[in-house]
Protein backbone atom coordinates (compact mmCIF):
# COMPACT_ATOMS: atom_id res chain seq x y z
CA UNK A 1 0.00 0.00 0.00
CA UNK A 2 2.78 2.45 0.97
CA UNK A 3 4.67 1.72 -2.25
CA UNK A 4 1.54 2.43 -4.31
CA UNK A 5 0.95 5.69 -2.47
CA UNK A 6 4.59 6.73 -3.00
CA UNK A 7 4.39 5.85 -6.70
CA UNK A 8 1.15 7.80 -7.07
CA UNK A 9 2.64 10.84 -5.32
CA UNK A 10 5.75 10.73 -7.54
CA UNK A 11 3.64 10.50 -10.70
CA UNK A 12 1.48 13.39 -9.52
CA UNK A 13 4.56 15.53 -8.94
CA UNK A 14 5.85 14.74 -12.43
CA UNK A 15 2.47 15.58 -13.93
CA UNK A 16 2.34 18.94 -12.19
CA UNK A 17 5.93 19.77 -13.16
CA UNK A 18 5.90 18.90 -16.87
CA UNK A 19 2.34 19.65 -17.92
CA UNK A 20 2.66 23.47 -17.90
CA UNK A 21 6.03 23.31 -19.69
CA UNK A 22 5.39 20.99 -22.63
CA UNK A 23 2.60 22.39 -24.78
CA UNK A 24 3.81 21.49 -28.28
CA UNK A 25 5.63 18.39 -29.46
CA UNK A 26 5.51 15.30 -27.28
CA UNK A 27 7.45 14.31 -24.21
CA UNK A 28 6.91 10.91 -22.62
CA UNK A 29 8.09 10.61 -19.02
CA UNK A 30 8.42 7.10 -17.60
CA UNK A 31 8.09 7.24 -13.82
CA UNK A 32 10.07 4.89 -11.52
CA UNK A 33 6.89 2.80 -11.18
CA UNK A 34 6.98 2.14 -14.94
CA UNK A 35 3.93 4.26 -15.72
CA UNK A 36 4.30 6.50 -18.80
CA UNK A 37 3.04 10.08 -18.64
CA UNK A 38 2.55 11.97 -21.91
CA UNK A 39 2.77 15.73 -22.40
CA UNK A 40 2.25 18.03 -25.38
CA UNK A 41 0.09 17.96 -28.49
CA UNK A 42 1.71 14.96 -30.18
CA UNK A 43 3.70 17.07 -32.67
CA UNK A 44 7.45 17.39 -33.15
CA UNK A 45 9.93 16.96 -31.66
CA UNK A 46 9.18 13.80 -29.75
CA UNK A 47 11.25 12.34 -26.94
CA UNK A 48 10.98 9.94 -24.02
CA UNK A 49 12.87 9.99 -20.73
CA UNK A 50 12.90 7.45 -17.89
CA UNK A 51 13.62 8.04 -14.20
CA UNK A 52 15.43 5.18 -12.51
CA UNK A 53 14.27 5.98 -8.94
CA UNK A 54 12.00 8.34 -7.06
CA UNK A 55 14.93 10.17 -5.48
CA UNK A 56 16.01 11.21 -8.97
CA UNK A 57 12.55 12.70 -9.50
CA UNK A 58 12.67 14.58 -6.20
CA UNK A 59 16.20 15.83 -6.94
CA UNK A 60 15.11 17.19 -10.31
CA UNK A 61 12.03 18.93 -8.93
CA UNK A 62 13.92 20.34 -5.94
CA UNK A 63 16.66 21.96 -8.04
CA UNK A 64 16.16 21.55 -11.80
CA UNK A 65 18.96 23.97 -12.76
CA UNK A 66 21.57 21.79 -11.08
CA UNK A 67 20.08 18.32 -10.99
CA UNK A 68 18.76 17.83 -14.52
CA UNK A 69 22.35 17.63 -15.75
CA UNK A 70 23.48 15.60 -12.76
CA UNK A 71 20.71 13.03 -13.17
CA UNK A 72 21.56 12.73 -16.87
CA UNK A 73 25.27 12.27 -16.11
CA UNK A 74 24.48 9.62 -13.49
CA UNK A 75 22.04 7.87 -15.87
CA UNK A 76 19.28 8.17 -13.32
CA UNK A 77 17.49 10.13 -16.02
CA UNK A 78 17.84 8.29 -19.35
CA UNK A 79 16.82 9.53 -22.77
CA UNK A 80 15.17 6.53 -24.45
CA UNK A 81 13.81 8.30 -27.54
CA UNK A 82 15.21 11.38 -29.23
CA UNK A 83 18.18 13.29 -27.82
CA UNK A 84 18.79 15.25 -24.65
CA UNK A 85 18.75 18.38 -26.80
CA UNK A 86 15.19 17.57 -27.92
CA UNK A 87 14.16 16.94 -24.32
CA UNK A 88 15.56 20.33 -23.27
CA UNK A 89 13.94 21.98 -26.28
CA UNK A 90 10.53 20.58 -25.35
CA UNK A 91 10.90 21.85 -21.78
CA UNK A 92 12.59 25.20 -22.27
CA UNK A 93 10.95 26.72 -25.31
CA UNK A 94 7.88 27.61 -23.26
CA UNK A 95 9.46 27.83 -19.82
CA UNK A 96 9.69 31.65 -19.72
CA UNK A 97 5.90 31.87 -19.46
CA UNK A 98 5.53 29.34 -16.63
CA UNK A 99 5.72 30.68 -13.05
CA UNK A 100 8.37 29.06 -10.88
CA UNK A 101 7.56 27.58 -7.51
CA UNK A 102 8.16 29.41 -4.25
CA UNK A 103 10.95 26.99 -3.29
CA UNK A 104 12.77 27.60 -6.60
CA UNK A 105 12.39 31.37 -6.15
CA UNK A 106 14.03 31.10 -2.73
CA UNK A 107 16.84 29.01 -4.20
CA UNK A 108 17.34 31.57 -6.98
CA UNK A 109 17.50 34.40 -4.44
CA UNK A 110 20.13 32.49 -2.45
CA UNK A 111 22.21 31.96 -5.59
CA UNK A 112 22.09 35.67 -6.37
CA UNK A 113 23.53 36.31 -2.91
CA UNK A 114 26.30 33.79 -3.58
CA UNK A 115 27.41 35.46 -6.81
CA UNK A 116 30.17 37.63 -5.30
CA UNK A 117 31.77 34.60 -3.66
CA UNK A 118 31.61 32.39 -6.75
CA UNK A 119 32.93 35.16 -9.02
CA UNK A 120 35.78 36.32 -6.79
CA UNK A 121 38.21 35.83 -9.68
CA UNK A 122 41.56 36.99 -8.40
CA UNK A 123 44.68 35.84 -10.25
CA UNK A 124 45.11 32.39 -8.73
CA UNK A 125 41.44 31.51 -8.97
CA UNK A 126 41.21 32.82 -12.53
CA UNK A 127 44.06 30.56 -13.60
CA UNK A 128 42.50 27.54 -11.86
CA UNK A 129 39.11 28.26 -13.44
CA UNK A 130 40.65 28.45 -16.92
CA UNK A 131 42.64 25.25 -16.41
CA UNK A 132 39.45 23.41 -15.38
CA UNK A 133 37.99 23.78 -18.87
CA UNK A 134 40.61 24.91 -21.35
CA UNK A 135 43.47 22.64 -20.29
CA UNK A 136 41.60 19.48 -21.25
CA UNK A 137 43.21 17.13 -23.77
CA UNK A 138 43.66 19.10 -26.99
CA UNK A 139 42.39 16.10 -28.95
CA UNK A 140 38.94 16.68 -27.46
CA UNK A 141 38.67 20.10 -29.09
CA UNK A 142 39.80 18.68 -32.41
CA UNK A 143 36.66 16.57 -32.46
CA UNK A 144 34.24 19.46 -32.87
CA UNK A 145 35.96 22.81 -33.44
CA UNK A 146 36.98 24.20 -36.82
CA UNK A 147 40.54 23.76 -38.05
CA UNK A 148 41.57 27.13 -36.56
CA UNK A 149 40.24 26.15 -33.08
CA UNK A 150 37.77 29.04 -32.78
CA UNK A 151 36.07 28.21 -29.48
CA UNK A 152 33.59 31.10 -29.65
CA UNK A 153 30.50 32.14 -31.56
CA UNK A 154 30.76 32.06 -35.35
CA UNK A 155 29.20 34.68 -37.63
CA UNK A 156 26.61 33.44 -40.14
CA UNK A 157 26.22 36.01 -42.90
CA UNK A 158 23.66 33.85 -44.75
CA UNK A 159 22.54 31.53 -41.95
CA UNK A 160 23.39 28.17 -43.50
CA UNK A 161 27.18 28.28 -43.87
CA UNK A 162 29.44 25.49 -42.69
CA UNK A 163 31.46 26.02 -39.54
CA UNK A 164 34.75 26.91 -41.28
CA UNK A 165 33.12 29.61 -43.42
CA UNK A 166 31.22 31.11 -40.48
CA UNK A 167 34.28 31.21 -38.22
CA UNK A 168 36.33 32.90 -40.93
CA UNK A 169 33.51 35.44 -41.32
CA UNK A 170 33.60 36.06 -37.55
CA UNK A 171 37.30 36.93 -37.68
CA UNK A 172 36.70 39.18 -40.70
CA UNK A 173 33.79 40.96 -38.96
CA UNK A 174 35.85 41.62 -35.84
CA UNK A 175 38.89 42.78 -37.82
CA UNK A 176 36.70 45.23 -39.76
CA UNK A 177 35.40 46.78 -36.55
CA UNK A 178 38.93 47.09 -35.17
CA UNK A 179 39.93 49.38 -38.06
CA UNK A 180 43.45 47.99 -38.12
CA UNK A 181 46.00 49.96 -40.11
CA UNK A 182 49.58 48.95 -41.10
CA UNK A 183 52.10 49.48 -38.32
CA UNK A 184 49.64 49.08 -35.45
CA UNK A 185 50.17 46.95 -32.37
CA UNK A 186 47.29 44.73 -31.20
CA UNK A 187 46.55 43.01 -27.89
CA UNK A 188 44.37 39.89 -27.89
CA UNK A 189 43.09 39.24 -24.36
CA UNK A 190 42.16 35.57 -23.99
CA UNK A 191 43.71 34.58 -27.30
CA UNK A 192 42.81 30.87 -27.19
CA UNK A 193 44.73 28.87 -29.79
CA UNK A 194 45.65 32.07 -31.62
CA UNK A 195 43.38 31.83 -34.66
CA UNK A 196 42.13 35.41 -34.48
CA UNK A 197 45.53 36.93 -33.73
CA UNK A 198 47.05 35.10 -36.70
CA UNK A 199 44.31 36.50 -38.91
CA UNK A 200 44.98 40.03 -37.65
CA UNK A 201 48.67 39.68 -38.55
CA UNK A 202 48.38 37.65 -41.77
CA UNK A 203 45.35 39.34 -43.33
CA UNK A 204 44.45 42.56 -41.49
CA UNK A 205 48.06 43.79 -41.54
CA UNK A 206 48.83 44.40 -37.87
CA UNK A 207 52.56 44.95 -37.33
CA UNK A 208 52.59 43.04 -34.04
CA UNK A 209 49.96 41.02 -32.17
CA UNK A 210 50.39 40.00 -28.54
CA UNK A 211 48.12 37.23 -27.33
CA UNK A 212 47.66 36.51 -23.64
CA UNK A 213 45.97 33.49 -22.08
CA UNK A 214 45.80 31.65 -18.76
CA UNK A 215 45.66 28.23 -20.43
CA UNK A 216 48.98 26.41 -20.77
CA UNK A 217 47.48 24.07 -23.39
CA UNK A 218 46.21 26.94 -25.51
CA UNK A 219 49.49 28.81 -25.16
CA UNK A 220 51.42 25.82 -26.48
CA UNK A 221 49.01 25.45 -29.40
CA UNK A 222 49.18 29.15 -30.29
CA UNK A 223 52.98 29.20 -30.18
CA UNK A 224 53.20 26.06 -32.31
CA UNK A 225 50.95 27.53 -34.99
CA UNK A 226 52.72 30.90 -34.86
CA UNK A 227 55.98 29.12 -35.71
CA UNK A 228 54.30 27.85 -38.89
CA UNK A 229 52.84 31.23 -39.86
CA UNK A 230 54.47 33.42 -42.53
CA UNK A 231 53.97 36.26 -40.05
CA UNK A 232 55.40 34.39 -37.07
CA UNK A 233 57.85 37.20 -36.29
CA UNK A 234 54.84 39.50 -35.67
CA UNK A 235 53.11 37.14 -33.25
CA UNK A 236 53.83 36.86 -29.53
CA UNK A 237 51.99 34.72 -26.97
CA UNK A 238 52.28 34.84 -23.21
CA UNK A 239 50.81 33.03 -20.20
CA UNK A 240 49.63 36.21 -18.52
CA UNK A 241 46.74 37.70 -16.56
CA UNK A 242 45.27 40.82 -18.17
CA UNK A 243 45.95 42.71 -14.94
CA UNK A 244 49.70 42.22 -15.47
CA UNK A 245 49.91 43.32 -19.12
CA UNK A 246 51.70 46.53 -20.04
CA UNK A 247 50.97 48.68 -23.08
CA UNK A 248 50.28 50.78 -24.96
CA UNK A 249 48.43 49.12 -27.85
CA UNK A 250 46.70 50.70 -30.81
CA UNK A 251 43.99 48.05 -30.83
CA UNK A 252 42.63 45.63 -28.21
CA UNK A 253 40.40 42.66 -28.93
CA UNK A 254 38.91 40.14 -26.54
CA UNK A 255 36.68 37.27 -27.64
CA UNK A 256 34.96 34.94 -25.19
CA UNK A 257 37.03 36.02 -22.20
CA UNK A 258 34.93 38.72 -20.49
CA UNK A 259 32.49 36.06 -19.21
CA UNK A 260 35.31 34.87 -16.91
CA UNK A 261 36.11 38.26 -15.38
CA UNK A 262 33.32 38.38 -12.77
CA UNK A 263 31.08 41.33 -11.92
CA UNK A 264 33.33 42.46 -9.06
CA UNK A 265 36.20 42.93 -11.50
CA UNK A 266 34.38 44.64 -14.39
CA UNK A 267 35.67 48.04 -13.41
CA UNK A 268 39.24 46.79 -12.95
CA UNK A 269 39.07 45.14 -16.38
CA UNK A 270 37.89 48.26 -18.20
CA UNK A 271 40.26 50.56 -16.31
CA UNK A 272 43.13 48.30 -17.36
CA UNK A 273 41.93 48.38 -20.97
CA UNK A 274 41.76 52.18 -20.80
CA UNK A 275 45.33 52.23 -19.49
CA UNK A 276 46.57 49.85 -22.22
CA UNK A 277 44.84 51.60 -25.13
CA UNK A 278 46.54 54.45 -27.03
CA UNK A 279 44.80 57.82 -27.29
CA UNK A 280 43.42 57.01 -30.76
CA UNK A 281 42.94 53.33 -29.95
CA UNK A 282 39.93 51.11 -30.62
CA UNK A 283 38.79 48.03 -28.70
CA UNK A 284 36.33 45.29 -29.65
CA UNK A 285 34.85 43.14 -26.88
CA UNK A 286 32.94 40.01 -27.98
CA UNK A 287 31.21 38.02 -25.23
CA UNK A 288 28.08 36.17 -24.15
CA UNK A 289 25.57 38.57 -22.66
CA UNK A 290 22.20 38.43 -20.95
CA UNK A 291 19.46 40.48 -22.64
CA UNK A 292 17.33 40.25 -19.49
CA UNK A 293 17.85 41.47 -15.93
CA UNK A 294 21.01 40.38 -14.05
CA UNK A 295 21.03 36.73 -13.07
CA UNK A 296 23.27 34.07 -11.52
CA UNK A 297 25.43 31.63 -13.42
CA UNK A 298 23.72 28.31 -14.10
CA UNK A 299 24.78 26.10 -11.14
CA UNK A 300 25.42 23.00 -13.27
CA UNK A 301 27.64 25.03 -15.64
CA UNK A 302 29.34 26.58 -12.59
CA UNK A 303 30.13 23.19 -11.07
CA UNK A 304 31.13 21.18 -14.14
CA UNK A 305 32.01 23.45 -17.05
CA UNK A 306 32.92 27.09 -16.31
CA UNK A 307 33.60 27.74 -12.61
CA UNK A 308 33.66 31.44 -11.81
CA UNK A 309 31.87 32.35 -15.03
CA UNK A 310 29.09 34.88 -15.48
CA UNK A 311 26.86 36.09 -18.33
CA UNK A 312 26.55 39.84 -17.69
CA UNK A 313 23.55 41.99 -18.47
CA UNK A 314 23.88 45.37 -20.17
CA UNK A 315 23.10 47.11 -16.89
CA UNK A 316 26.03 45.33 -15.20
CA UNK A 317 28.90 46.12 -17.55
CA UNK A 318 28.03 49.52 -19.07
CA UNK A 319 28.44 51.48 -15.80
CA UNK A 320 31.94 50.02 -15.43
CA UNK A 321 32.80 51.20 -18.95
CA UNK A 322 31.59 54.70 -18.13
CA UNK A 323 33.58 54.85 -14.90
CA UNK A 324 36.72 53.67 -16.70
CA UNK A 325 36.57 56.65 -19.07
CA UNK A 326 35.97 54.62 -22.24
CA UNK A 327 33.45 55.63 -24.92
CA UNK A 328 30.96 53.10 -26.31
CA UNK A 329 31.05 53.58 -30.08
CA UNK A 330 28.94 50.63 -31.18
CA UNK A 331 27.02 47.70 -29.73
CA UNK A 332 25.88 44.83 -31.94
CA UNK A 333 23.77 41.96 -30.62
CA UNK A 334 24.27 38.71 -32.53
CA UNK A 335 21.04 36.79 -31.95
CA UNK A 336 20.96 33.04 -32.64
CA UNK A 337 24.45 32.98 -34.14
CA UNK A 338 25.72 31.03 -31.13
CA UNK A 339 22.76 28.67 -31.24
CA UNK A 340 23.76 27.73 -34.79
CA UNK A 341 27.44 27.46 -33.79
CA UNK A 342 26.57 25.14 -30.90
CA UNK A 343 24.37 23.00 -33.12
CA UNK A 344 27.30 22.43 -35.49
CA UNK A 345 29.64 21.71 -32.55
CA UNK A 346 27.15 19.26 -31.06
CA UNK A 347 26.62 17.43 -34.35
CA UNK A 348 30.37 17.16 -34.91
CA UNK A 349 30.96 16.00 -31.34
CA UNK A 350 28.24 13.35 -31.50
CA UNK A 351 29.55 12.10 -34.85
CA UNK A 352 32.91 11.39 -33.16
CA UNK A 353 31.63 10.59 -29.69
CA UNK A 354 33.39 7.21 -29.56
CA UNK A 355 36.72 9.02 -29.84
CA UNK A 356 35.78 11.24 -26.89
CA UNK A 357 34.90 8.14 -24.85
CA UNK A 358 38.35 6.73 -25.65
CA UNK A 359 39.95 9.98 -24.43
CA UNK A 360 37.90 10.22 -21.24
CA UNK A 361 34.92 8.02 -20.36
CA UNK A 362 31.18 7.63 -20.85
CA UNK A 363 30.24 9.93 -17.96
CA UNK A 364 32.44 12.71 -19.35
CA UNK A 365 30.78 12.39 -22.75
CA UNK A 366 27.30 12.60 -21.22
CA UNK A 367 28.46 15.74 -19.43
CA UNK A 368 29.79 17.23 -22.66
CA UNK A 369 26.66 16.31 -24.62
CA UNK A 370 24.50 17.95 -21.96
CA UNK A 371 26.72 21.06 -21.93
CA UNK A 372 26.49 21.56 -25.70
CA UNK A 373 22.76 20.79 -25.75
CA UNK A 374 21.85 22.99 -22.81
CA UNK A 375 23.94 25.87 -24.16
CA UNK A 376 22.22 25.69 -27.54
CA UNK A 377 18.74 25.75 -25.99
CA UNK A 378 19.76 28.73 -23.85
CA UNK A 379 20.67 30.73 -26.95
CA UNK A 380 17.51 29.65 -28.77
CA UNK A 381 14.88 29.99 -26.05
CA UNK A 382 16.31 32.12 -23.26
CA UNK A 383 17.55 35.72 -23.31
CA UNK A 384 21.17 34.91 -24.08
CA UNK A 385 23.04 36.40 -27.04
CA UNK A 386 26.45 37.61 -28.17
CA UNK A 387 27.34 41.25 -27.53
CA UNK A 388 30.02 42.95 -29.62
CA UNK A 389 30.93 46.22 -27.92
CA UNK A 390 33.26 48.65 -29.67
CA UNK A 391 35.10 51.03 -27.34
CA UNK A 392 37.55 53.89 -27.68
CA UNK A 393 39.20 56.57 -25.62
CA UNK A 394 37.94 59.25 -28.02
CA UNK A 395 34.71 59.16 -29.99
CA UNK A 396 36.53 60.50 -33.10
CA UNK A 397 38.54 57.25 -33.33
CA UNK A 398 35.68 55.53 -35.18
CA UNK A 399 33.83 56.69 -38.37
CA UNK A 400 30.49 58.44 -38.01
CA UNK A 401 28.43 55.66 -39.62
CA UNK A 402 28.66 51.86 -39.76
CA UNK A 403 29.18 51.78 -43.55
CA UNK A 404 32.89 51.22 -43.06
CA UNK A 405 32.29 47.72 -41.66
CA UNK A 406 30.97 46.31 -44.92
CA UNK A 407 33.68 48.09 -46.94
CA UNK A 408 36.43 46.75 -44.74
CA UNK A 409 34.97 43.24 -44.77
CA UNK A 410 35.00 43.29 -48.57
CA UNK A 411 38.63 44.43 -48.59
CA UNK A 412 39.61 41.77 -46.06
CA UNK A 413 37.90 39.08 -48.13
CA UNK A 414 40.02 40.11 -51.11
CA UNK A 415 43.15 39.94 -48.95
CA UNK A 416 42.20 36.48 -47.70
CA UNK A 417 42.23 35.17 -51.24
CA UNK A 418 45.53 36.90 -51.96
CA UNK A 419 47.14 35.64 -48.76
CA UNK A 420 46.28 32.03 -49.54
CA UNK A 421 44.42 31.78 -46.22
CA UNK A 422 41.12 30.45 -47.56
CA UNK A 423 42.50 27.31 -49.20
CA UNK A 424 44.25 25.98 -46.03
CA UNK A 425 41.16 26.71 -43.94
CA UNK A 426 38.92 24.81 -46.33
CA UNK A 427 41.46 22.00 -46.54
CA UNK A 428 41.39 21.80 -42.75
CA UNK A 429 37.60 21.60 -42.88
CA UNK A 430 37.79 18.70 -45.33
CA UNK A 431 40.18 16.83 -43.03
CA UNK A 432 37.89 17.34 -40.04
CA UNK A 433 34.86 16.11 -42.00
CA UNK A 434 36.89 13.05 -43.00
CA UNK A 435 37.84 12.44 -39.36
CA UNK A 436 41.58 12.55 -40.07
CA UNK A 437 42.47 15.45 -37.77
Amino acid sequence: MLDRLTASLTENLLQRAFEPLVRTGQLEVVAPSGRTLRFGDGGRPQARIRFSDKRAVLALLRDPDLNFGEMFMQQRLRVEQGTVYEVLELILRGAKHVPVSASVRLLDAWRMRLRPLLQHNRRARSRANVAHHYDLDDRLYRLFLDSERQYSCAYFEQGDEDLETAQLAKKRHIAAKLLIEPGQRVLDIGCGWGGLSRYLAEVAGASHVTGITLSAEQLAGAQHRAAQSPCGDRLEYRLEDYRDTRGPFDRIVSVGMFEHVGTQFHEAFFRQCHELLSDDGVMLLHFIGNSDVPDFNNPWIERYIFPGGHIPSMSEFTPAIERAGLVICDIEVLRLHYAQTLRLWRERFMARRAEAVALYDERFCRMWEFYLSMSETAFRYQDIAIFQVQLARRQEAVPLTRDYIARREAALKTREAGSGLVAPVMAGAAKIRAGSV
